[in-house]
């Protein structure tokens, strides 16, 4: 009787074990199979410092809260050449951002209130956990696709202006 109540309390505890164990393996799939579309906010256009030229017009996507600003681009696994998340805080002050749960290449360049490019973080290493600090005080962060900052010759002292998408 002694050793009948003890199988099945093997059986029970290994059946648990392994039920629990399936649970998990399951959750981890689906959390690998989390996808972040882009959503258009907005347009931003980089202009010369000098001549006031346009270099690029691109698409937008705003981070202005806590949860977009702690997020980001993380998770995303396409950002098109003509797409970008900008920054925007409530306050100037030196900015650092990394790379954690990134898994594209990005250009990070930070800008001061008067919408000035201060600094860049070239081709940023996709889930990188290191700091990446600006080199001045930034109100404004925009990330873009790795190189691209390189492709469109931007520099410091280029400037920035955007427009939000109204929901009407």
């Amino acid at each position: 009787m002694r050793i009948q109540l003890f199988l099945k309390s093997i059986v029970i505890v290994s059946g648990l074990a392994l039920l629990s164990s399936c649970k998990e393996e399951k959750k981890t799939i689906t959390e690998d199979k989390v996808v972040v579309n882009f959503k258009k906010e907005g347009t931003l256009t980089l202009k010369k410092a000098d001549s006031d030229s346009i270099i690029k017009t691109i698409d937008i996507e705003i981070a202005d809260d806590e949860y977009t600003t702690q997020t980001g681009l993380m998770y995303r696994t396409k950002l098109e050449a003509n797409q970008g998340m900008l920054f925007i805080f409530p306050n100037i002050e030196m900015r650092s951002f990394y790379m954690k749960n990134t898994k594209i290449p990005l250009d990070i360049i930070y800008i001061d209130e008067d919408k000035t490019i201060v600094s860049f973080k070239k081709n940023a290493k996709p889930m990188d956990e290191t700091s990446l600090p600006s080199e001045a005080p930034a109100k404004y962060v925009l990330e873009i696709y790795g190189g691209l900052s390189d492709a469109w010759q931007l520099a410091v002292g280029d400037k920035i202006s955007f427009k939000q998408t109204t929901d009407d």
